[in-house]
């Protein structure tokens, strides 16, 4: 049995223990917390597509299509990282959820549109900063199929 000194006295480490511009926050990625998968305009991306065909590779055996549910959620979710005192929140848009088919000639998906302008505004109203990823691993499983994924140089 090895005794190990703490480095800092967790009793005092708090915001004070960083800068004053320090942002304090948290991060998600859209197919680990919108659910709604068949909900809203939203198409198939690739993990969809994984998720359902090896539901083995999964340790869990779960799957995005309910996940924590922030898609109907979100004013809750936005309460809770309120109350956690987090200066912003940084979250993936579903790239299958405003582009179903993954491209701006099939159209922009207006009902994703609303969502997240609703769910940014939402973060805002209770003085929560967005940050937003672009892209987060949840290709239009359309492009997969049409391209065969980030592996063709037509996909860029």
């Amino acid at each position: 049995n090895v005794e190990v000194e703490p480095i800092i006295d967790i009793a005092t480490f708090n915001r004070n223990s960083f800068p004053q511009d320090f942002i304090f926050g948290a991060g998600s990625s859209s197919y680990q917390f919108e659910g709604a998968a068949k909900e809203g305009g939203r198409t198939p991306s690739i993990w969809d597509t994984f998720t359902n065909r090896y539901p083995e590779k999964i340790m869990d055996g779960s799957k995005g299509d309910v996940a924590i549910d922030t898609y109907h959620q979100y004013k809750g979710d936005v309460q809770i990282i309120k109350e956690m005192n987090l200066d912003s929140y940084r979250f993936s848009i579903s790239w299958s959820r405003i582009l179903p088919n993954g491209k701006l000639n099939g159209g922009v998906n207006q009902e994703g549109i609303n969502y997240y302008n609703n769910f940014i505004n939402e973060l805002i109203a209770n003085g929560i900063k967005p940050l937003v990823t672009l892209f987060h691993w949840d290709l239009p499983q359309a492009l997969e199929d049409e391209y065969g994924g980030f592996l063709s140089p037509l996909i860029v």
